[in-house]
């Protein structure tokens, strides 16, 4: 009979492309992967990867195997869930995907708090700009700015996604007043490079959204990076709320034209419909209820 660490060990190297990275995955010595692995092969009378100094292939066979124990895996995982929901005790490992910026001010130093109240759970979380797919790339939940997209997802809805106009106090003094949206016209902007995104501000007058073109010598994908350009004095920063606050509270930076607001966005966790609500799942569902749901606004 097949065993079941085996199977794993041989799962995760596929996945994560070498015995070195399911070793480390694994908590093993990749020496011990390796022997895992040769013993499955052993077992079926089979090779399923071949592997030089460089690189490792699937074989056809291999690749048809693999398919079937991440089925075999995943069966075993919400047997494993079900006995918990049976204890009522959130147990297992939690795959979260969310936003960078959020992912690491706001999300980060809230987990600390989830994971002490849940010690039975061990959290992967994945941050990233990237439009993930919840299913396709197995993640449990997913925090998500913006259009929903998915209809086989659930959403439940958290408090708004706010973006802040705001300069360093000696770039101001430094610069043009601003009062309305059309003054952004040759001021420097700090702009954040994404592909769904375009070089427009959008803001909120009285008679409704403003667009306006802004420009600027420095772009970056990282909001991280437009910030300490902000503090440095080197124009006007359009970010989330989350990223600037602290500088914000402290007088680094101050918010500019406070009238004229950015739209707020929709912000969701999601999780799939057909999904079987775990006691871990639903410890996260509730503590993302109580961190970041729509009571904050």
């Amino acid at each position: 009979m097949i065993r079941l660490t085996d199977l794993l060990a041989f799962t995760k190297a596929v996945e994560l492309g070498s015995f070195s990275a399911a070793a480390d995955a694994l908590d093993l010595s990749p020496q011990m992967v390796g022997k895992h692995v040769q013993l499955l092969e052993k077992h079926l009378g089979l090779r399923l990867l071949y592997r030089n100094t460089r690189r490792q292939q699937l074989t056809d066979a291999g690749r048809n195997f693999y398919d079937r124990s991440k089925t075999i895996l995943a069966e075993v995982e919400a047997a494993e869930a079900l006995a918990a929901e049976a204890r009522n005790e959130p147990s297992g490992l939690l795959r979260i995907n969310a936003p960078v910026t959020f992912g690491i001010h706001a999300l980060s130093p809230r987990l600390p708090e989830y994971l002490r109240e849940n010690p039975r759970v061990s959290v992967d979380l994945a941050i990233t700009n990237r439009r993930v797919e919840l299913l396709e790339e197995g993640f449990d939940v997913i925090f998500r700015v913006g259009d929903i997209g998915d209809s086989s997802l659930v959403a439940q809805r958290l408090a708004p996604y706010r973006l802040v106009l705001c300069a360093a106090p000696a770039y101001l003094s430094a610069h043009k007043r601003i009062t309305a949206p059309g003054d952004l016209v040759g001021h420097e902007c700090l702009v954040f490079k994404h592909p769904t995104l375009q070089t427009r501000w959008t803001f909120t007058g009285p008679g409704g959204p403003i667009n306006v073109a802004v420009k600027g010598r420095m772009t970056a994908d990282s909001g991280e990076a437009l910030l300490s350009m902000a503090r440095a004095g080197m124009g006007l920063l359009f970010q989330p709320l989350e990223l600037v606050a602290a500088d914000l509270k402290a007088g680094h930076l101050v918010k500019v034209m406070p009238r004229y607001p950015a739209p707020s966005r929709p912000f969701h966790l999601l999780y799939p419909q057909d999904r079987i609500i775990t006691p871990k799942l639903r410890s996260f569902l509730d503590f993302a209820k109580r961190a970041f749901g729509p009571s904050r606004t």
